[in-house]
This record gives structure tokens, C-alpha cells and sequence, in this order.
């Protein structure tokens, strides 16, 4: 094929433009040159022989020169990025600092303070992060747990796993012991179960939301969390504590307390006092394996339901049948006209959807899809200037008060009151809308800002602290918004990142990861419009370097680490956006593609944790199998170059504060600043005016219907 190929070529070359007739050399003067008729020149088409074959050697033909292309174009793509990694500054990759081996694969894990809680068949497991030693386990359901929560209560951890039916606990972790307080969705009969699609408990663990959805309905419940009460019952001296054998169930301590019988004069009257007794006779070897399972069977209060909350329903037709009317029967013009308090008529509904179906008709005469169920995003924040909340309400600063919610295809971002019982009509008490459709939103760790993204690229940042907008900022053309993570505030000068110790007031810092794989800094100051810049680009020659996640390092300020499809894990400073350093797994080669990452992040020590996800196909051995089930621990403080990097990078306080002197300050933003503040200072006495007008409005309304006289 190769020689008929390249006969054909030559035969080509030699015919595309040749002569009829005899080839004559022109004379030296140009005036004796005859004059050649185009008719006696003709011209052959490059195509024209090939098309002449018979078939089916013409379609071969053809079909051989396209995967010869195709191929000539892949061994292009692979050379050119051979030449850009041969180019590229490779970074220092660092290994694992310590393999956590598991007896099973893990499904799911979270982190909190010095404990590692690791999700797997039948329960989970709590392990020490810095010891990589497991504490204690909760085995008792048939299926895996597919997810699991945990929040700081200070000295407490509270735990919520959820398994693959759909239930989810709430377990409370109390000097290393496991305390069982209720399954929230659980019932006897399986057809009436509603399972847990999210949860989110606010800071401080006041409150939990859970996103229940059965029987084609889904809701939104919300508990109040009686953490004092727990404190307090758990202080009290327990009765019964059961311990539990790895891999056996013999009851060393019963209902009578068993230890007595082991050199005890009297039963135990508290907690503390068994575990002094555990640890005093496992090293005097009398318990075999000092390695036991704790767990308290002491009985705990039960959170209190405060509401639930169910999807807006679609906006219908007002009953009242003139603005008179509406005017004498609502009490005051709060939330009169924010997209929710409408008075329209079911006629002009009518109008206009006649209008809409008649414009998009043969868009809409297909088979229609059942829609499916709108799923609710939901954050806990504290009290704010956002909203005014009734002056008997008191609640610690910092304390959870309001809850955001908005709904899948839903362009407005709902706040309720914390503050309400089971019998207050469950009514949002604020709404936000948006340009178009909400598809991801974020709060920041010390909940005074706040990221709205729209299924636009448009960026909404709000500042709840102090109440007022930073501004609307958009992501480039054809990127959309999949993920956003706050970063630590930080500052650039003289070629340091200064970073200030204290929360910092009207400036916030955020990653947004687009659904191109490009990662944008987004930054914003006070009345200053934000700025975005790109990070990372979108990896348009090598697939395998897509982003696939990424995570700030609460421990070390403008660090951020980026996960990619052929499972490299870099750190990126984010103020310089360059990478420090790489982390690599043990054997990468045998990595899933793409690459879908496991990990968690601490939030008090510079370290964070991978998982080992393999490929099934290629282990077959059970040697292979136990690799798998293997966590491994990266430290950052582990590796000479991150300290020398963090050391050049950090600042102090101090001098922060010397350098805040020589910032840039405009005059603008001054002016703009006291124009706030003074508007906030006027809003008070707006609101009592307005009232004034209203109970004014409302009394000439009451007039104008008894048709009397405004005299």
C-alpha cells in the first residue's frame, strides 16, 4: 500500500500541470515569446487518480491516510509534552510520612483535632493522628458507612456518619469514649424510611440541619443541640460500661460493675475511676490485650426539633382584588415586593404563560422529563448586620442565629431565624435574589463573608459582618463555577506574604475551581471592586495534569494544594502562584484515571491524609488487595525545605502592623467608607419613619373602602 501510495504521488507531481502539445523554449527577447492560449494548458485535480480507483481499494486508501494523520498528530502531542517536562522545573517530591495500615478498605474519613474517624464496613473507627493508633470502633450495622461528619465542641467531638441506607447518627466523642445519641431518620418499617441526602452542623455545634427525602417529598429539619445538658449528664458517675475484644464480645465489666471481683473493694463510681481501673490492670497484664474498645451505654438527651422547612411553593394568583385592599390587610410593607410577598393576578399569570408557551412552542412540544426533586444547600450563620433580630433574643457572639438556604434552580438565597419554635409559621425572614440560578456558595471559617455563584459564572460577595456587598465579579467565558474555599487573608510586600494573626475586617481571599480545571484567585477590600487572576490554567495538551481538586492548608496561610488527574498532589503558594513542592503515593503508576482523591486536611496541624485508591483490575493477588487498605499521612514539617519556605514566607504580627503605615490608602475609598458608616447610623431612624408612612397608608386606606372622607 505504501508503494502504491507513493507511485501515485510521484504520478501527481509529474501531471498537475502539463502541456498539450509540443515544449518550446521561449527566444531571449521577451516580444518574440508567442502568445499561449490557456486552452492549450490544463489542469489536473491532486484527488483525481485516487478517485479513479476502483472500489473497495479507494475507500482503503482513504481510510489508511486518515489513521495516518490521526496518528501523525497524537505522536505530535505526546513529543511536545515530553519537551515541556523535559523544560519544566521539576519540583521536590516527598514521600509519605507514615502508612496507616486498616484491616478494610475505608469508604470515608474526617478529621478532627488529634483524631482520625475512618468509615468502613459495619461502623467506624477513631484513630490518633500523630500515634497513627486506633483509640476505638463502632461496629454494629450490616452496611458500610458512606460518609461522616465531625464537629469541634472544644473538649468534645460531635460524629455523624451516615451509611448506605440512608441513616445517619449522631455520636458523641468524650475522653476517647463513644456515646450513641439517636438515629434522626431511623424507623421500623423500611417502605417509611426517609433517608439523608446532607448535614450540617453550625459552629459550636448549637445547631444540625439534615436534608431528608422520602414518599417524593424532601425537607429540611433543623435541631437545636443540647450540648450543656450532655456535658452535665456525662459528669454524673456512669453504671453500666461495657468493654469490647477486637474481633470478640466477652463482657469483662457487667451490669453489676465485674471489677469488683478483680481486687476492688467497692463497685466504680465514675468514669474516670473504670478508666484508671482499664489502664491499671492492662499494664499489669490481668486484661490480655490492652487494646480494648470503649464504648458508654449511658442514656443522653434527645436534640430538640426546631422546624422544618419545605421547598417555596410555585408563586400563584393573589385574592385580593385591588391594591386597597392589600394595603388595609397587610400590617407593614417588610418584605412587600422581594419576589415572595407578589400581588399579582391569576389572570396576568395566565397572560403571560400563554405568551411564553406560544414563543418557545417547538421547544416545548417534546417528550417532557419528570423534573427531579430540588435538593437545598444549607449554612449556619451568626447574628449580623444583615438582618435585625428582635432585641429579646440574646445569644452568644459568634453564635449561630440565622440559616441560609436556597434550593436547586433557584435564583433566591432564603434566611430563617434560628430563634423559633414548632408552632412559629416557618417563613423566611430575608431574601436574596439572584440574577440567575444559585449552583454553589461558600462561608468563610470565621462566618463573616459570604460567596453566592450563579449558574452564569457570575460571582455575588457579601460581607455579613458588616452588611454590604464587596461586589459582582464574573469568571472568564465558558468557565463555570464547581468549587469555592476561602483562604487566610494575606498581604505582598517587599516579596514577603505577610499574613495577620487576628480576623481581619472587610477583606476576604477565596479559590475558585472552575468546571474547566482552572483554578482563579479571587480577592476583595473594603469598597475596592474584587479582582480575580488565574492560578492555574485550563491543561489543554496533556489531559492527565486536569485539576481534579483542591484544598487550602488551614496550618499554613496561602498555601494551597492541587490534585490532578494522573494523581500528582502539589502545594501552590498562592500570593507567588508557583508550586513549593510535590507528594507522591507509593506505586502512582497503578492510580485510577481519572483520578478521584479521598483525603482530609487538618485544621490544627500542618499535615494531611490520602487514601490508596487502586485499580481493581490490575490487583488480583491478596497481597495487592491489603495494599489498598492503606492511609497515608503527609507532614509538612517533616521536610527541610517546607521550613525554610515557611520561615521566608511568614511574618509576625508586629511587623505586619509596622507596615500598615506604608499601605496604599485612596481618598475615594475613605469618603466611601464614612458614607457607610452614616447610612448605617440613619437606617434606625429610617425604619421608624417608615413605619409612620405605613400605619398612615393603611389608615387611608380603611377610608377610601367605607368610601368616606380623608378630612
Amino acid at each position: 500500500m505504501s508503494s502504491l501510495k507513493g507511485s501515485q504521488t510521484q504520478k501527481k507531481q509529474r501531471n498537475i500541470y502539463t502541456k498539450r502539445g509540443r515544449l518550446e523554449v521561449p527566444s531571449p527577447s521577451e516580444d518574440d515569446w508567442r502568445k499561449d492560449d490557456e486552452a492549450d494548458y490544463g489542469f489536473w485535480d491532486v484527488d483525481q487518480e485516487l478517485d479513479s480507483l476502483p472500489q473497495p481499494y479507494r475507500m482503503i486508501n482513504k481510510l489508511v491516510n486518515l489513521l495516518f494523520d490521526r496518528s501523525w498528530e497524537m505522536i505530535e502531542q505526546r513529543e511536545a509534552s515530553r519537551e515541556s517536562e523535559f523544560t519544566r522545573i521539576q519540583p521536590t517530591i516527598y514521600p509519605p510520612f507514615v502508612e496507616i495500615k486498616l484491616s478494610t478498605m475505608p469508604t470515608c474519613m474526617a478529621i478532627c483535632k488529634d483524631y482520625l474517624f475512618i468509615g468502613g464496613a459495619k461502623g467506624f473507627s477513631v484513630y490518633n493522628v500523630c500515634k497513627a493508633t486506633q483509640i476505638c470502633a463502632w461496629e454494629k450495622l450490616k452496611v458500610d458507612v458512606t460518609s461522616i461528619s465531625v464537629t469541634d465542641m472544644g473538649n468534645e467531638i460531635l460524629i455523624a456518619p451516615l451509611d448506605e441506607m440512608g441513616i445517619i447518627r449522631l455520636f458523641y466523642f468524650y475522653k476517647q469514649v463513644l456515646f450513641l445519641i439517636k438515629a434522626i431518620n431511623e424507623v421500623d418499617d423500611a417502605s417509611k424510611l426517609a433517608t439523608c441526602l446532607k448535614m450540617e452542623v453550625s459552629h459550636g455545634a448549637d445547631f444540625a440541619a439534615f436534608l431528608l427525602q422520602g414518599a417524593g417529598d424532601i425537607w429540611l429539619d433543623v435541631y437545636k443541640l443540647p450540648k450543656e445538658t450532655w456535658l452535665k449528664e456525662l459528669e454524673h458517675p456512669i453504671n453500666t460500661l461495657t468493654l469490647k475484644k477486637r474481633g470478640k464480645t466477652p463482657h469483662l465489666v457487667g451490669e453489676s460493675c465485674l471489677l469488683q471481683g478483680l481486687f476492688l473493694p467497692n463497685p466504680l463510681e465514675s468514669y474516670n475511676t473504670c478508666i484508671f481501673v482499664i489502664e491499671f490492670f492492662a499494664r499489669r497484664n490481668v486484661l490480655q490485650d490492652a487494646n480494648v474498645v470503649i464504648k458508654g451505654d449511658a442514656k443522653m438527651s434527645l436534640p430538640v426539633h426546631v422546624m422544618k422547612i419545605k421547598p417555596l411553593k410555585p408563586i400563584t394568583g393573589t385574592t385580593f382584588k385591588s391594591p386597597l385592599e392589600v394595603f388595609a390587610k397587610i400590617e407593614d410593607s417588610y418584605g412587600l415586593g422581594s419576589g415572595q410577598n407578589h400581588f399579582i393576578k391569576d389572570s396576568q399569570w395566565e397572560q403571560q404563560r400563554a405568551a411564553f408557551n406560544t414563543t418557545y412552542k417547538k421547544y416545548l412540544e417534546g417528550d417532557c422529563e419528570e423534573e427531579p426533586l430540588s435538593v437545598a444547600t444549607f449554612h449556619f450563620l451568626p447574628l449580623s448586620s444583615v438582618f435585625a433580630m428582635p432585641t429579646e433574643v440574646k445569644s452568644p457572639s459568634g453564635a449561630a442565629c440565622l440559616l441560609g438556604v436556597y434550593w436547586s434552580g433557584s435564583h433566591n438565597f432564603l434566611f430563617y431565624s434560628l430563634n423559633r419554635t414548632l408552632k412559629d409559621k416557618v417563613d423566611p425572614e430575608g431574601v436574596w435574589p439572584c440574577a440567575a440560578p444559585i449552583v454553589a456558595s461558600a462561608v468563610s471559617s470565621s462566618y463573616s463573608d459570604l460567596v453566592l455563584a450563579c449558574e452564569d459564572g457570575v460571582l455575588t460577595l457579601w460581607n455579613l459582618a458588616e452588611g454590604f456587598p464587596y461586589g459582582v465579579v464574573a469568571l472568564p467565558e465558558g468557565c463555570l463555577c464547581q468549587s469555592i474555599h476561602f483562604l487566610h487573608y494575606f498581604v505582598v510586600r517587599e516579596q514577603l506574604n505577610m499574613y495577620p494573626e487576628g480576623p481581619v475586617k472587610s477583606k476576604m481571599k477565596c479559590v475558585v475551581l472552575g468546571t474547566d480545571a482552572s483554578v482563579h484567585l479571587v480577592t476583595a477590600t473594603g469598597t475596592q471592586g474584587p479582582t480575580i487572576r488565574v492560578l492555574v490554567e485550563r491543561s489543554g495538551k496533556n489531559v492527565n495534569e486536569t485539576v481534579c481538586a483542591v484544598a487550602p492548608v488551614p496550618a499554613l496561610p496561602g498555601m494551597l494544594l492541587i490534585f490532578s488527574w494522573d494523581g500528582s498532589v502539589r502545594l501552590m503558594n498562592v500570593a507567588k502562584a508557583e508550586t513549593v513542592c510535590a507528594f507522591a503515593l507509593p506505586r502512582p503508576d497503578r492510580l485510577a484515571a481519572p483520578w478521584k482523591p479521598v483525603f482530609v486536611v487538618s485544621l490544627h496541624h500542618p499535615c494531611f491524609l490520602l487514601q490508596d485508591t487502586r485499580l481493581d483490575a490490575i490487583e488480583r493477588t491478596d497481597a495487592a488487595r491489603k495494599t489498598r487498605n492503606s492511609i497515608f499521612y503527609f507532614n509538612f514539617e517533616a521536610h527541610a525545605l517546607l521550613e525554610e519556605i515557611l520561615e521566608s514566607c511568614l511574618v509576625p504580627q508586629s511587623d505586619f502592623a509596622s507596615h500598615k503605615a506604608a499601605f496604599p490608602v485612596l481618598s475615594l475609598e475613605k469618603r466611601c467608607e464614612h458614607f457607610l458608616k452614616d447610612s448605617f447610623q440613619k437606617l434606625g431612624k429610617n425604619t421608624a419613619r417608615e413605619q409612620e408612612h405605613w400605619t398612615r397608608l393603611r389608615r387611608y386606606s380603611l377610608v377610601l373602602q367605607k368610601g368616606g372622607s380623608l378630612k
